[in-house]
């Protein structure tokens, strides 16, 4: 296989750089992740009859290879990170496409698994590569890009699910091989296209942990923590709550992508011109209001339009998340992308394995109080975020260093 420096990339045609890769990686993922998400909460009820507890269970399950995202440092020290998000990719592909193959609690639950391993390895290795081929001038605009595109292949998924599932009586089947199988053909063929592109400094192939980014480390804690509301109790509320049918979940997903899409150069621009703090407390405080609420829909029944549009709002305050990832270049040690990215993938999944199973149960007993959870959650995060330097570099991490 060809190996390139990023200065020898820079000479090649627009389509063979590093960034487009990125580019075509960002639109391969969502393909076959956001299809199964967009159909889990209906698939699981309706095939396997899962509640609250049992989809609690699933996305812990799910969730274990992101705490063992640490992992991919010593896979690295074999295999270049770009080949690994590949793979990574195939695997998520090929596992999606036969999820509806076993219908049972133990089927689904480990093709869960695969398909996260996948995810979630291609997610930590993406996370590198973007830091590691884009410069700290450029990352706030390209992130945001990256996210527009995203959310692009994300909007042609679900876009096709809520005009052909009735029309054409789709399967749960037929969703899930078409999807994956695209995602594993498309990885396949970046593949074979693109050469390994060399990042100008090499990187770490140990662990590493340094007390410096400890601020890093705890909001990327907090932030695993309280995704998990959304991920799982949000999108499962509106079909238990609310009865929502396959096509009319996946219309609210549709349009969660249409504002992203358009919105993820905006909010590049916004981290560029506010900064990483205000950007982060600007989330944090609409995500604890957004839990509020949703805690008041479900105790005093406001209506379904309420629950459909702060579920919107939900999704679009996430996606200025990417704040993080530009705080976290500007304090790094450039040789320290790599492991960090993973080390943080696995903090970031500490509460994640064991959260969702603790507030499923909860959430059979009061699904209040699994939001005024989540609200605190968000209120921490607030607390953190106003540690952050308003102009952070390298030993200037937090306010007191």
């Amino acid at each position: 296989m060809q190996i390139v420096t990023l200065d020898e990339a820079q000479k090649s045609p627009l389509w063979r750089r590093p960034v487009f890769l990125l580019f075509l990686m960002a639109a391969t993922m969502p393909i076959a992740f956001s299809t199964w998400y967009a159909l889990l909460n209906n698939f699981v009820v309706e095939v396997a009859s899962f509640d609250g507890a049992d989809i609690g269970l699933l996305h812990s399950v799910r969730e274990i290879p992101g705490f063992l995202a640490v992992g991919v440092i010593a896979i690295i020290i074999f295999v270049r990170e770009q080949v690994l998000g590949l793979i990574s990719l195939i695997l998520l592909g090929v596992a999606t496409g036969v999820t509806a193959w076993f219908p049972q609690m133990g089927g689904i639950l480990t093709l869960t698994l695969l398909s996260s391993v996948g995810f979630h390895y291609y997610e930590t290795v993406n996370q590198s590569l973007q830091l590691q081929w884009i410069s700290k001038e450029r990352a706030p605009q390209l992130l945001g890009w990256l996210l527009a595109m995203g959310s692009a292949a994300s909007l042609v998924a679900f876009g096709v699910i809520v005009v052909t599932w009735e029309w054409l009586e789709l399967s749960y089947n037929v969703a899930y091989m078409v999807s994956g199988g695209i995602t594993a053909a498309m990885a396949v063929a970046c593949m074979i296209i693109y050469p390994q592109f060399q990042s100008p400094i090499p990187q770490h192939k140990t662990m590493v942990l340094r007390k410096r980014y400890w601020l890093y480390y705890a909001l990327q804690f907090m932030a695993g923590a309280r995704r998990q509301i959304f991920m799982v109790f949000a999108g499962f509320m509106m079909v238990e709550r609310f009865g929502f049918a396959v096509h009319e979940l996946t219309a609210l997903y549709l349009i969660n992508l249409a504002f992203n899409m358009v919105l993820g150069p905006v909010f590049g621009k916004v981290v560029a011109r506010f900064g990483e703090r205000n950007t982060l407390i600007f989330e944090y405080v609409g995500l604890a209001l957004v839990f509020f609420a949703y805690g008041g829909i479900y105790m005093f029944g406001w209506g379904v339009i309420l629950a459909g549009t702060l579920f919107v709002v939900d999704h679009l305050f996430f996606s200025l998340a990417f704040a993080l990832k530009t705080y976290f270049q500007k304090i790094a040690d450039p040789a320290d992308i790599a492991p960090t990215a993973a080390v943080a993938f696995t903090i970031n999944h500490i509460a994640a394995v064991g959260l969702p199973v603790m507030l499923g149960l909860v959430w059979l007993i009061s699904p209040i109080l699994v939001f005024v959870m989540a609200s605190l959650m968000a209120l921490t995060s607030l607390a953190l975020a106003f540690l952050i330097p308003r102009h952070p570099v390298a030993g200037h991490e937090t306010i007191f260093s």
